[in-house]
């Protein structure tokens, strides 16, 4: 995946996670991948950006 379109499945993958707060944030990953057909072998790194941002989110909350 090229560089800039690895930042934004990144920056768009933090806003929904914003906006949909999941409670498993490995299905919402997998779902992401999925819907939006993102190549594979990036699942992991994905879903530990949507569990820091979450974290990010329940300390400031």
């Amino acid at each position: 995946m090229a560089r800039r379109g690895h930042n934004e499945v990144k920056d768009s993958l933090k806003e929904l996670t914003r906006i949909f707060q999941p409670k498993d944030p490995r299905k919402f990953v997998k779902d992401y991948i999925r819907k939006y057909r993102i190549t594979g072998g990036y699942e992991d790194e994905l879903t530990s950006l949507v569990e820091c941002e979450l974290g990010k989110m329940n300390s400031v909350g």
